[in-house]
């Protein structure tokens, strides 16, 4: 069976401006990162939403659950903002879902060249076909239980709780 993907926002799919120089949201570069890291898995690719996880709402985090809850799927990978990631982990979480669902996201939009979103997206597809039922968190190479983790903001690392 496929692997479906959710896309919510998040640096992953920011690109910047340069007459503003602001950060924004255009469209989604799954597509793009997927043809360029070979991927060779079955993936069915939806955008839920475009957003800094910063102005996620509860709503916003529902509808990711109903969307995980109507997926025929049962390995979800969902791109996210770093800053509100385990929230939405737990909210995911507290849906008892039968599935396994990995989160991850990028500290450097994959449009500035240097990004890690490429080798986190292709953690999160790995870990999301071997691990079992559960919420996790991928990034930088490491996976954590939804509930063993936090983003340690002065150093831009997911650390184990």
């Amino acid at each position: 069976m496929a692997t479906r993907i959710f896309i919510t926002g998040g640096t992953f799919d920011k690109e910047y401006n340069e007459i503003t120089g602001k950060l924004f949201f255009k469209d989604t570069h799954m597509h793009e990162i997927l043809e360029l890291g070979r991927a060779r898995i079955d993936v069915n690719i939806r955008t839920l939403m475009m957003i800094d996880s910063l102005d996620m709402t509860n709503d916003d985090r529902q509808l990711i659950l109903d969307n995980c809850k109507q997926a025929e799927e049962d390995q979800i990978v969902i791109t996210h903002g770093t800053d509100t990631m385990t929230d939405t982990a737990k909210v995911l979480a507290s849906g008892n879902l039968e599935k396994t669902i990995v989160l991850t996201g990028a500290m450097i939009p994959f449009k500035f060249g240097s990004s890690d979103g490429l080798f986190n997206l292709g953690a999160a597809l790995g870990f999301v076909q071997s691990l079992p039922q559960g919420v996790y968190i991928a990034m930088h190479g490491r996976c954590f239980d939804h509930d063993k983790v936090q983003k340690n903001k002065k150093t831009g690392v997911f650390e184990e709780i």
